[in-house]
């Protein structure tokens, strides 16, 4: 557990807390993704990567889910899993009135120290091209954009990324 400012970093570990992150998950995909990628792909993203069965069966697959809380109301989540010799951050998500207050920050720094506690010396982590205000934020916690990478998800649907990395 993490705490900076009354936010508190938790693992994942049951269903209530799997269901909070369905529930942000709903509410921050709709406000931010549905302008760039449109309301058919972000319905499909969410059923197929954020509902609770999704969660479920990738915390099953190794993959840790940790949820951020300020005055134990959940703001946002994160997810990632070792790939090789880095950490993948595969979901990185905070509420946009928490944004622009440092929780985003000290998420990153989270990640950062379980990266060092894993004995890992990269974190890597793909986002939409076209997601320019993530983009932003991400170089100035230190990321690198080193390549792209396209995605088949399906239905019909392609991820469209930049790979971006952050030595530690």
């Amino acid at each position: 557990m993490y705490s900076k400012k009354k936010m508190l970093i938790k693992i994942v570990s049951d269903k209530h807390q799997i269901k909070s992150i369905e529930n942000l998950a709903f509410q921050i995909w709709h406000e931010h993704y549905t302008p760039i990628i449109g309301k058919a792909q972000v319905d499909y993203m969410l059923t197929k990567f954020q509902s609770s069965k999704a969660i479920i069966e990738q915390i099953n697959n190794e993959v840790l889910y940790f949820l951020a809380e300020l005055d134990n109301r959940p703001i946002g989540y994160m997810s990632v899993e070792i790939k090789e010799q880095e950490l993948f951050l595969s979901k990185f998500y905070l509420l946009s009135n928490k944004r622009g207050n440092g929780y985003g920050r000290n998420m990153i720094k989270f990640i950062d120290q379980l990266s060092i506690e894993k004995n890992l010396n990269k974190i890597s982590l793909t986002v939409n091209r076209n997601n320019t205000d993530s983009i932003l934020i991400y170089e100035q916690l230190g990321f690198i954009k080193c390549g792209t990478v396209t995605t088949d998800i399906g239905n019909s649907f392609v991820m469209d990324d930049y790979k971006m990395e952050k030595r530690l």
